[in-house]
Protein backbone atom coordinates (compact mmCIF):
# COMPACT_ATOMS: atom_id res chain seq x y z
CA UNK A 1 0.00 0.00 0.00
CA UNK A 2 2.93 2.28 0.26
CA UNK A 3 2.91 2.98 -3.36
CA UNK A 4 -0.70 4.30 -2.86
CA UNK A 5 -0.41 6.28 0.25
CA UNK A 6 2.80 8.43 -2.14
CA UNK A 7 -0.04 9.69 -4.12
CA UNK A 8 -1.34 11.70 -1.22
CA UNK A 9 0.57 14.50 -3.27
CA UNK A 10 -0.70 14.29 -6.49
CA UNK A 11 -4.36 14.52 -4.60
CA UNK A 12 -3.26 18.03 -3.37
CA UNK A 13 -2.44 19.00 -7.43
CA UNK A 14 -6.03 18.05 -8.07
CA UNK A 15 -7.26 19.98 -5.10
CA UNK A 16 -5.52 23.19 -6.22
CA UNK A 17 -6.64 22.04 -10.04
CA UNK A 18 -10.50 22.77 -8.99
CA UNK A 19 -10.71 18.74 -7.94
CA UNK A 20 -13.08 17.16 -5.47
CA UNK A 21 -10.43 15.68 -2.69
CA UNK A 22 -11.72 13.36 0.43
CA UNK A 23 -11.00 15.89 3.48
CA UNK A 24 -8.82 12.91 5.15
CA UNK A 25 -6.10 13.19 2.65
CA UNK A 26 -6.70 17.32 1.40
CA UNK A 27 -5.22 18.00 4.48
CA UNK A 28 -2.37 15.66 4.87
CA UNK A 29 0.93 17.06 5.66
CA UNK A 30 3.08 17.53 2.33
CA UNK A 31 5.76 15.75 3.97
CA UNK A 32 4.03 12.77 4.88
CA UNK A 33 3.87 12.42 0.93
CA UNK A 34 6.58 10.59 -1.35
CA UNK A 35 8.35 13.52 -2.82
CA UNK A 36 6.05 15.91 -4.45
CA UNK A 37 6.83 14.83 -8.48
CA UNK A 38 8.54 11.81 -7.40
CA UNK A 39 7.17 7.92 -7.28
CA UNK A 40 3.38 7.71 -8.00
CA UNK A 41 3.70 11.36 -10.12
CA UNK A 42 4.47 11.22 -13.57
CA UNK A 43 5.94 14.15 -15.29
CA UNK A 44 3.88 15.24 -18.62
CA UNK A 45 7.18 14.99 -20.51
CA UNK A 46 7.49 11.32 -19.89
CA UNK A 47 4.23 10.50 -20.66
CA UNK A 48 3.62 12.42 -23.71
CA UNK A 49 7.54 10.35 -25.01
CA UNK A 50 5.56 7.25 -23.74
CA UNK A 51 2.43 7.63 -26.09
CA UNK A 52 4.09 9.07 -28.97
CA UNK A 53 2.32 12.51 -27.83
CA UNK A 54 -1.05 10.80 -27.31
CA UNK A 55 -0.48 9.66 -31.23
CA UNK A 56 -4.14 7.86 -32.68
CA UNK A 57 -1.89 4.74 -33.20
CA UNK A 58 -1.49 3.88 -28.99
CA UNK A 59 -5.44 4.87 -28.69
CA UNK A 60 -6.91 1.97 -26.69
CA UNK A 61 -10.14 3.60 -26.67
CA UNK A 62 -12.58 6.43 -25.77
CA UNK A 63 -15.39 7.10 -23.24
CA UNK A 64 -16.82 10.39 -21.43
CA UNK A 65 -13.74 10.76 -19.03
CA UNK A 66 -11.57 10.94 -22.03
CA UNK A 67 -9.29 8.91 -24.41
CA UNK A 68 -7.09 5.84 -23.15
CA UNK A 69 -3.42 5.60 -24.61
CA UNK A 70 -1.15 2.56 -24.55
CA UNK A 71 2.20 3.76 -23.30
CA UNK A 72 5.82 2.55 -23.02
CA UNK A 73 8.21 3.98 -20.28
CA UNK A 74 12.06 4.69 -20.33
CA UNK A 75 12.35 1.62 -17.90
CA UNK A 76 10.53 -0.45 -20.68
CA UNK A 77 7.10 -1.03 -18.43
CA UNK A 78 3.80 -1.22 -20.85
CA UNK A 79 1.30 1.34 -19.24
CA UNK A 80 -2.03 2.56 -19.71
CA UNK A 81 -2.89 6.37 -19.55
CA UNK A 82 -5.63 7.63 -19.32
CA UNK A 83 -6.52 11.09 -20.02
CA UNK A 84 -8.92 13.39 -18.89
CA UNK A 85 -10.81 15.62 -21.90
CA UNK A 86 -9.97 18.70 -21.53
CA UNK A 87 -13.81 19.78 -22.72
CA UNK A 88 -15.00 17.33 -20.05
CA UNK A 89 -16.26 18.84 -16.50
CA UNK A 90 -18.30 15.94 -15.02
CA UNK A 91 -14.81 13.81 -15.93
CA UNK A 92 -12.91 16.66 -13.26
CA UNK A 93 -15.40 14.88 -10.71
CA UNK A 94 -14.58 11.45 -11.66
CA UNK A 95 -10.85 11.96 -12.03
CA UNK A 96 -10.80 12.80 -8.62
CA UNK A 97 -13.21 10.11 -7.51
CA UNK A 98 -10.95 7.77 -9.47
CA UNK A 99 -7.90 8.28 -7.62
CA UNK A 100 -9.54 9.22 -4.03
CA UNK A 101 -10.87 5.24 -4.25
CA UNK A 102 -7.53 2.98 -5.65
CA UNK A 103 -5.76 5.17 -2.89
CA UNK A 104 -7.49 3.34 -0.50
CA UNK A 105 -7.68 -0.25 -2.21
CA UNK A 106 -5.89 -2.79 -3.64
CA UNK A 107 -6.62 -6.34 -4.76
CA UNK A 108 -5.44 -9.18 -6.81
CA UNK A 109 -9.13 -8.44 -9.12
CA UNK A 110 -9.15 -4.45 -9.86
CA UNK A 111 -6.78 -2.67 -11.85
CA UNK A 112 -3.86 -1.08 -10.55
CA UNK A 113 -3.48 2.35 -10.38
CA UNK A 114 0.16 3.14 -11.03
CA UNK A 115 0.25 6.99 -10.42
CA UNK A 116 -1.00 10.58 -11.56
CA UNK A 117 -0.44 13.44 -13.60
CA UNK A 118 -1.66 16.66 -13.10
CA UNK A 119 0.15 19.83 -14.64
CA UNK A 120 -1.90 22.73 -15.98
CA UNK A 121 -5.09 21.85 -17.89
CA UNK A 122 -3.51 17.74 -18.25
CA UNK A 123 -4.61 15.67 -15.80
CA UNK A 124 -3.81 12.15 -16.33
CA UNK A 125 -4.26 8.39 -14.58
CA UNK A 126 -1.64 5.98 -15.51
CA UNK A 127 -2.72 2.13 -15.16
CA UNK A 128 -1.13 -1.05 -15.21
CA UNK A 129 -1.16 -2.01 -18.91
CA UNK A 130 -3.33 -5.14 -19.60
CA UNK A 131 -2.89 -6.82 -22.97
CA UNK A 132 -6.19 -8.15 -23.40
CA UNK A 133 -7.88 -5.45 -22.99
CA UNK A 134 -11.41 -6.07 -21.96
CA UNK A 135 -13.67 -9.29 -21.57
CA UNK A 136 -16.47 -7.86 -24.34
CA UNK A 137 -13.63 -7.82 -26.87
CA UNK A 138 -13.92 -12.03 -26.22
CA UNK A 139 -17.38 -12.45 -24.97
CA UNK A 140 -19.09 -10.76 -27.86
CA UNK A 141 -16.32 -11.24 -30.80
CA UNK A 142 -16.88 -14.68 -32.31
CA UNK A 143 -13.24 -14.83 -33.64
CA UNK A 144 -11.76 -14.34 -29.80
CA UNK A 145 -14.44 -16.44 -27.61
CA UNK A 146 -12.82 -19.43 -28.83
CA UNK A 147 -10.53 -17.94 -26.08
CA UNK A 148 -13.22 -18.94 -23.71
CA UNK A 149 -13.40 -22.13 -23.01
CA UNK A 150 -15.63 -23.02 -19.53
CA UNK A 151 -12.68 -23.19 -16.70
CA UNK A 152 -11.63 -20.00 -17.98
CA UNK A 153 -15.05 -18.16 -18.14
CA UNK A 154 -16.39 -19.70 -14.62
CA UNK A 155 -12.62 -18.49 -13.30
CA UNK A 156 -13.51 -14.83 -14.41
CA UNK A 157 -16.90 -15.23 -12.45
CA UNK A 158 -15.11 -16.38 -9.30
CA UNK A 159 -12.77 -13.81 -9.61
CA UNK A 160 -15.13 -11.12 -10.38
CA UNK A 161 -17.37 -12.47 -6.98
CA UNK A 162 -13.50 -11.94 -5.21
CA UNK A 163 -13.07 -8.01 -6.31
CA UNK A 164 -16.76 -7.00 -5.23
CA UNK A 165 -16.69 -8.81 -2.08
CA UNK A 166 -13.30 -7.08 -1.26
CA UNK A 167 -15.18 -3.36 -2.34
CA UNK A 168 -18.23 -4.26 -0.57
CA UNK A 169 -17.29 -5.71 2.65
CA UNK A 170 -13.56 -5.84 3.25
CA UNK A 171 -11.61 -2.68 2.11
CA UNK A 172 -11.12 0.23 4.13
CA UNK A 173 -14.51 2.23 3.08
CA UNK A 174 -17.58 0.17 1.55
CA UNK A 175 -17.48 1.36 -2.37
CA UNK A 176 -20.28 0.87 -5.00
CA UNK A 177 -19.06 0.49 -8.09
CA UNK A 178 -22.36 1.26 -10.34
CA UNK A 179 -20.88 0.57 -13.80
CA UNK A 180 -20.25 -3.14 -13.25
CA UNK A 181 -20.27 -4.74 -17.46
CA UNK A 182 -18.32 -6.36 -19.31
CA UNK A 183 -16.51 -3.32 -20.94
CA UNK A 184 -15.31 -2.53 -17.74
CA UNK A 185 -13.82 -5.67 -16.73
CA UNK A 186 -9.81 -6.04 -17.85
CA UNK A 187 -8.04 -9.33 -18.92
CA UNK A 188 -5.11 -9.96 -17.99
CA UNK A 189 -2.44 -12.08 -20.09
CA UNK A 190 -3.71 -15.19 -18.05
CA UNK A 191 -7.53 -14.07 -18.81
CA UNK A 192 -7.93 -12.96 -15.62
CA UNK A 193 -10.58 -10.41 -14.68
CA UNK A 194 -9.44 -7.24 -12.94
CA UNK A 195 -12.40 -4.87 -12.38
CA UNK A 196 -12.00 -1.13 -13.84
CA UNK A 197 -12.97 2.67 -14.31
CA UNK A 198 -13.96 4.25 -10.67
CA UNK A 199 -14.98 7.45 -12.25
CA UNK A 200 -18.59 6.65 -10.97
CA UNK A 201 -18.01 4.54 -7.64
CA UNK A 202 -19.94 5.94 -4.82
CA UNK A 203 -18.23 5.26 -1.13
CA UNK A 204 -20.75 4.43 1.33
CA UNK A 205 -19.24 4.90 5.04
CA UNK A 206 -21.04 3.69 8.22
CA UNK A 207 -23.66 1.04 8.94
CA UNK A 208 -26.22 2.33 6.54
CA UNK A 209 -27.80 -0.30 4.06
CA UNK A 210 -28.50 2.18 1.32
CA UNK A 211 -29.23 5.51 0.00
CA UNK A 212 -31.21 7.63 -2.16
CA UNK A 213 -29.95 9.71 -4.91
CA UNK A 214 -31.15 11.45 -7.65
CA UNK A 215 -28.75 11.34 -9.76
CA UNK A 216 -28.65 8.24 -11.82
CA UNK A 217 -25.36 6.69 -13.35
CA UNK A 218 -24.62 3.62 -14.93
CA UNK A 219 -25.11 1.44 -18.16
CA UNK A 220 -28.99 0.50 -19.29
CA UNK A 221 -29.18 -3.25 -19.63
CA UNK A 222 -26.93 -3.61 -16.54
CA UNK A 223 -28.50 -0.69 -13.57
CA UNK A 224 -31.20 -2.27 -11.09
CA UNK A 225 -34.57 -1.42 -11.54
CA UNK A 226 -34.80 0.12 -8.28
CA UNK A 227 -32.09 2.30 -8.71
CA UNK A 228 -33.17 3.36 -12.00
CA UNK A 229 -36.58 3.94 -10.98
CA UNK A 230 -36.37 5.32 -7.44
CA UNK A 231 -32.63 6.11 -7.22
CA UNK A 232 -32.22 3.73 -4.27
CA UNK A 233 -28.16 2.93 -4.17
CA UNK A 234 -26.73 -0.06 -2.29
CA UNK A 235 -24.07 -2.88 -2.47
CA UNK A 236 -27.26 -5.00 -3.68
CA UNK A 237 -26.83 -2.36 -7.03
CA UNK A 238 -23.64 -4.04 -7.84
CA UNK A 239 -24.99 -7.33 -7.33
CA UNK A 240 -27.65 -7.02 -9.99
CA UNK A 241 -25.03 -5.71 -12.50
CA UNK A 242 -22.79 -9.12 -11.47
CA UNK A 243 -26.22 -11.17 -12.17
CA UNK A 244 -26.87 -9.72 -15.48
CA UNK A 245 -22.52 -10.12 -16.20
CA UNK A 246 -22.88 -13.70 -15.33
CA UNK A 247 -25.68 -14.27 -17.72
CA UNK A 248 -23.75 -12.92 -20.49
CA UNK A 249 -20.65 -14.84 -19.62
CA UNK A 250 -22.54 -17.37 -19.53
CA UNK A 251 -24.05 -17.41 -23.04
CA UNK A 252 -21.73 -15.61 -24.90
CA UNK A 253 -24.62 -12.98 -25.73
CA UNK A 254 -24.88 -9.09 -24.41
CA UNK A 255 -28.01 -8.57 -22.33
CA UNK A 256 -29.78 -7.09 -25.14
CA UNK A 257 -30.46 -7.81 -28.61
CA UNK A 258 -33.30 -6.51 -30.85
CA UNK A 259 -32.22 -9.03 -33.77
CA UNK A 260 -33.11 -11.60 -31.67
CA UNK A 261 -36.92 -10.79 -31.19
CA UNK A 262 -38.86 -12.85 -28.48
CA UNK A 263 -34.97 -13.53 -27.39
CA UNK A 264 -34.34 -10.15 -27.21
CA UNK A 265 -33.75 -9.20 -23.41
CA UNK A 266 -31.44 -11.83 -21.79
CA UNK A 267 -32.84 -11.93 -18.50
CA UNK A 268 -36.60 -12.29 -20.04
CA UNK A 269 -35.23 -15.25 -21.75
CA UNK A 270 -32.90 -16.93 -18.67
CA UNK A 271 -36.06 -16.84 -17.16
CA UNK A 272 -38.39 -18.39 -19.39
CA UNK A 273 -35.60 -21.16 -19.75
CA UNK A 274 -35.15 -21.58 -16.18
CA UNK A 275 -38.95 -22.04 -15.49
CA UNK A 276 -38.96 -24.67 -18.27
CA UNK A 277 -36.23 -26.46 -16.77
CA UNK A 278 -34.31 -25.84 -20.05
CA UNK A 279 -31.15 -23.77 -18.02
CA UNK A 280 -28.22 -25.33 -20.48
CA UNK A 281 -29.73 -23.67 -23.45
CA UNK A 282 -28.73 -20.81 -22.25
CA UNK A 283 -25.24 -22.08 -22.19
CA UNK A 284 -23.00 -20.51 -25.45
CA UNK A 285 -23.31 -22.71 -28.46
CA UNK A 286 -19.73 -22.16 -29.18
CA UNK A 287 -18.61 -24.38 -26.56
CA UNK A 288 -17.97 -27.93 -27.04
CA UNK A 289 -17.30 -28.69 -23.46
CA UNK A 290 -18.44 -27.50 -20.30
CA UNK A 291 -19.29 -28.75 -16.83
CA UNK A 292 -23.04 -29.05 -17.06
CA UNK A 293 -23.66 -28.59 -13.15
CA UNK A 294 -21.56 -25.62 -12.50
CA UNK A 295 -22.95 -24.11 -15.77
CA UNK A 296 -26.74 -24.68 -14.46
CA UNK A 297 -25.40 -23.07 -11.01
CA UNK A 298 -24.06 -20.10 -12.77
CA UNK A 299 -27.73 -19.42 -14.76
CA UNK A 300 -29.07 -20.07 -11.02
CA UNK A 301 -26.96 -17.50 -9.81
CA UNK A 302 -27.21 -15.30 -12.25
CA UNK A 303 -31.23 -15.09 -11.63
CA UNK A 304 -30.54 -14.77 -8.14
CA UNK A 305 -28.32 -11.73 -8.64
CA UNK A 306 -30.98 -10.43 -10.65
CA UNK A 307 -33.84 -10.52 -8.14
CA UNK A 308 -36.56 -7.86 -8.39
CA UNK A 309 -36.50 -6.78 -4.54
CA UNK A 310 -32.89 -6.20 -3.79
CA UNK A 311 -33.51 -7.50 -0.28
CA UNK A 312 -33.89 -11.23 -1.63
CA UNK A 313 -30.65 -10.29 -3.65
CA UNK A 314 -27.74 -12.35 -2.39
CA UNK A 315 -25.11 -9.92 -1.04
CA UNK A 316 -21.51 -10.86 -2.38
CA UNK A 317 -19.86 -12.95 0.67
CA UNK A 318 -23.38 -15.38 -0.16
CA UNK A 319 -22.50 -14.99 -4.15
CA UNK A 320 -18.66 -15.94 -2.88
CA UNK A 321 -20.11 -19.06 -0.92
CA UNK A 322 -22.35 -20.10 -3.81
CA UNK A 323 -19.53 -20.12 -6.55
CA UNK A 324 -16.77 -21.85 -3.34
CA UNK A 325 -18.71 -24.52 -1.50
CA UNK A 326 -19.92 -27.74 -2.99
CA UNK A 327 -21.86 -28.36 -0.13
CA UNK A 328 -24.29 -25.04 -0.60
CA UNK A 329 -27.53 -25.20 -2.01
CA UNK A 330 -29.08 -22.46 -4.00
CA UNK A 331 -32.35 -21.20 -3.39
CA UNK A 332 -34.78 -21.17 -6.07
CA UNK A 333 -35.29 -17.63 -7.78
CA UNK A 334 -38.36 -16.00 -8.45
CA UNK A 335 -39.27 -13.71 -11.40
CA UNK A 336 -35.93 -11.49 -11.68
CA UNK A 337 -36.71 -7.15 -12.06
CA UNK A 338 -36.95 -6.55 -15.20
CA UNK A 339 -39.02 -3.26 -15.01
CA UNK A 340 -37.34 -0.26 -16.00
CA UNK A 341 -33.93 -1.99 -17.13
CA UNK A 342 -34.71 -0.82 -20.75
CA UNK A 343 -36.10 2.99 -19.65
CA UNK A 344 -34.48 5.46 -22.01
CA UNK A 345 -32.47 8.02 -19.91
CA UNK A 346 -30.89 11.30 -21.24
CA UNK A 347 -27.47 10.36 -22.09
CA UNK A 348 -24.61 12.53 -21.06
CA UNK A 349 -21.32 10.43 -20.79
CA UNK A 350 -19.93 7.40 -22.36
CA UNK A 351 -18.52 4.26 -21.72
CA UNK A 352 -14.64 4.82 -20.51
CA UNK A 353 -11.40 2.90 -20.78
CA UNK A 354 -12.66 0.80 -23.96
CA UNK A 355 -13.24 0.98 -27.36
CA UNK A 356 -16.81 2.42 -27.79
CA UNK A 357 -18.70 -0.84 -28.89
CA UNK A 358 -21.69 -2.02 -30.36
CA UNK A 359 -22.57 -4.86 -27.29
CA UNK A 360 -23.40 -2.73 -24.05
CA UNK A 361 -25.32 0.44 -23.66
CA UNK A 362 -23.58 3.92 -22.87
CA UNK A 363 -22.68 5.41 -19.40
CA UNK A 364 -25.71 7.44 -18.10
CA UNK A 365 -25.85 9.61 -15.96
CA UNK A 366 -29.33 11.04 -15.37
CA UNK A 367 -31.71 13.60 -12.71
CA UNK A 368 -34.72 11.45 -11.50
CA UNK A 369 -37.86 13.19 -12.54
CA UNK A 370 -39.95 14.00 -9.38
CA UNK A 371 -42.75 13.50 -11.09
CA UNK A 372 -42.18 9.91 -12.04
CA UNK A 373 -45.40 7.69 -12.66
CA UNK A 374 -43.75 4.68 -11.08
CA UNK A 375 -45.46 4.24 -8.08
CA UNK A 376 -43.04 3.35 -5.00
CA UNK A 377 -43.02 -0.02 -3.16
CA UNK A 378 -40.80 0.11 -0.64
CA UNK A 379 -40.14 2.15 1.70
CA UNK A 380 -37.10 4.58 1.05
CA UNK A 381 -35.96 4.81 4.69
CA UNK A 382 -35.34 1.29 5.29
CA UNK A 383 -34.89 -2.16 3.56
CA UNK A 384 -36.90 -5.49 4.64
CA UNK A 385 -35.56 -8.34 5.82
CA UNK A 386 -33.37 -10.51 3.76
CA UNK A 387 -32.90 -14.51 3.64
CA UNK A 388 -29.52 -13.84 2.57
CA UNK A 389 -28.91 -10.77 4.80
CA UNK A 390 -28.22 -7.30 3.33
CA UNK A 391 -24.74 -7.33 3.80
CA UNK A 392 -22.57 -4.31 4.09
Amino acid sequence: MGLFSGMCSCLKRIKRAGGVVDRDYADEDESSSSGGCCGPFFDLRVLEAATNYFSDLNLLGHGGFGPVYKGLLPSGEEVAVKRLSLSSSQGLKEFATEVNLLLKIQHRNLVVLLGCCVEGPEKMLVYEYLPNKSLDRFLFDKKNTVSLDWRTRFRIITGLARGLLYLHEEAPERIIHRDIKASNILLDAQLNPKISDFGLARLFPGDDTHVNTFRISGTHGYMAPEYAIRGILSTKTDVFSFGILVLEIVSGRKNHSKELRERADLLSYTWRLFQDGKSLEVVDSSLLEYDEDAAVLCVQLGLLCCQASYSDRPDMNAVHLMLSSESFTLPKPGKPGIQGRMSHWTTTTTSAFTTSNPYDGPTTTTKLSTGSSFQEEDSRNSISASSFGEGR
